[in-house]
Parts: structure tokens; sequence; C-alpha cells
């Protein structure tokens, strides 16, 4: 995928899976549909009456406690993180996602499968120039020892470190420009993770009752559970990584800046885009020119300041 690609992408056709929901253990069945120019990602619940239209934008974040949850209307969509993850990894720009239950299912814990949907059935580009959001200086948020920070970058990148003062879990640190070569190939197969005693005490509340050595990988006290273990070795902070890009891809459009976490998770991810966006002056609206975006790649300068992209009329 060229680094800023000139026009906005879709799904070539529609295409289903079905699974649980994490939290709720509702099974659901989810179809992506190919959107037009625009758009956006859309999330609809077909088992309600209404149908209500809910875009995967900061403004309709409703919760960000163990998942971040999109609601309008009174209708939510809870534990969107990994698809939308899976979304912005393969620079998809608009699709309908239809679903007839409360969650995204959790699939294996991860977003492959999500990238294995999308694959199955190939990318269609569209005839509307694709838009970015150009960090143009940097903006921090913190919350005790945990920060997360956007600074102006040629292009989107992700720096996590994480510390769980675990013996299998100490600090691991992990840092990415992301493609889709790269989101496939480092990112989308890492897993949700949580600790034996949290995920009983979740479930005596009525949380995690899809939960399951499946699609999580549990740790307890000296060892991981999971008979087959860990799929890459600091899987733990790939899938920190893995959430960030999601929660970070409800901008409603791509990035060109580096994010930094450390620490973090949904609600300070969440507060990280509110805070840019509440401030005009940390961001510009942009969009490419088909003979300058390559140019604006290696000028840095001139990138931050959105003069070798086109701005947007507002």
């Amino acid at each position: 995928m060229p680094l800023f690609p000139d026009y906005q992408r879709t799904i070539s056709e529609p295409v289903s899976c079905k699974g649980v929901g994490l939290h709720s253990g509702v099974p659901v069945n989810l179809t992506l549909w190919p959107a037009p120019a625009d758009h956006g990602i859309v999330f609809v619940r077909t088992d309600l009456a209404g149908q209500v239209a809910i875009p995967a934008r900061s403004e309709f974040v409703v919760d960000t406690a163990l998942a971040t949850t999109l609601g309008k209307d009174g209708v939510k969509v809870g534990t969107v993180e990994h698809l939308l993850s899976a979304l912005a990894g393969l620079g998809i720009d608009n699709v309908r996602v239809e679903l007839d239950g409360p969650e995204v299912p959790v699939m294996d814990g991860s977003a492959e499968h999500f990238v294995q949907m999308v694959t199955s059935v190939g990318v269609r580009e569209l005839e509307g120039r694709r838009s970015y959001l150009v960090i143009k200086k940097p903006v921090t948020v913190t919350e005790g020892d945990k920060e997360a920070s956007l600074v102006p970058a040629r292009r989107f990148g992700v720096s996590c470190t994480i510390d769980f003062k675990h013996p299998l879990i100490s600090s691991q640190s992990f840092e990415l420009e992301l493609s889709d070569r790269c989101f496939s190939g480092e990112i989308s197969r890492a897993r949700t993770f949580g600790f034996l005693r949290d995920v009983e005490m979740l479930k005596k509340l009525g949380l995690a009752r899809g939960g399951s050595l499946d699609n999580a990988i549990v740790v307890d006290e000296s060892s991981i559970l999971n008979p087959d273990g860990l799929r890459f070795p600091d899987e733990f902070v790939r899938h920190k990584i893995l959430d960030a890009i999601g929660d970070v891809s409800l901008f409603g459009r791509p990035v060109i800046g580096h994010l930094k976490v450390f620490k973090t998770g949904h609600a300070l991810n969440h507060k990280l885009v509110q805070k840019v966006l509440s401030d005009p002056s940390c961001y510009e609206l942009v969009q490419g020119r088909p003979a300058d975006v390559e140019r604006a790649e290696v000028r840095l300068p001139e990138l931050a300041s959105g003069r070798d992209l086109e701005p947007l009329v507002a």
C-alpha cells in the first residue's frame, strides 16, 4: 500500500463472520459491507428496530472501561477496537458494519480474523480523495504514571511500553511505522490478555462471559495457561499497540504523526484523541494531491505545516 494513498478505499464485496461477544457472551453475526467515499466506518445493529447508524468517531464513544464502546440514541456497540484496528491497519476508509448483537465478536482475541476477512474479498479504490489528520505540535495526556502523546512525524507510527510488575509481563516495548504489511505481520495476530484473578472477578460481575483460552491469553501468578503458549515473546505489548491503533482510528481519518503510549488503556487513548480535537492548532486536515503526496513523505517540516498537502475546506 502506498504510504499516502491518493484515494479512499473500501472492500470489494460483503464478507461475514460469527462469534461471541467477549463480555456479553452473546452469539453475534457480523457482516462488512462496501461503502461509498466519505461514508466512513459505520456500525449498525440489525437486531434492533430503527437500525441506528453509529459512526466510528470519538464523539460517539460512550464507554472505555475494559473495551471501547460506541453509542448513539441509546444504541451501543461494544469492543469495537480490534475490528477498527484491522481496518485502519489495512487502510480501509469506508465500511458499513452490520451486527445482530451488542458487541463485535471477539474471534480469537486478536485482529487476525478481521484482516483475513478483508484480504479474502480484496480492496477497491474509490473516486473520493483521501484526507489526513496531520499532527502539527506535540499533544500529551497523563494519568498517574500513564502517558499518551501524539507528535509530528512523516507518517503514522506507534511506540508502546508496558510494565505490569509481573514475572511474565514485565517491561516490554515495541515500535513500528504502520503499513498494511507491517500490521498483518507484526500486530494483527497479538491477542488480548488478562490475569486469572481478574478474569474470575469479572465473571462474578457478569463480565467476560465470552472469554476463554480460545480468545484470550490468561496468566496466573507464574505461568501462561494457554496450552499453545504465546504467538510472540512480546505478544502483550503488541496487543496494546493493536488496541491503540483501533482507538486512534476514532479520529475518523488516518493520522500523520507518531503515537507514543506508556502503560495506557482505552480511556487514556480516548482522552488523547479528545484533547487533539479540542484544539485546532494541534492539527490540520489535509487532502493529498496526486503529484505532491509522495514528495510530502520526505519533507517533515513542510508536511507538518500542510504545505505539500491540500488543506480541506471546513
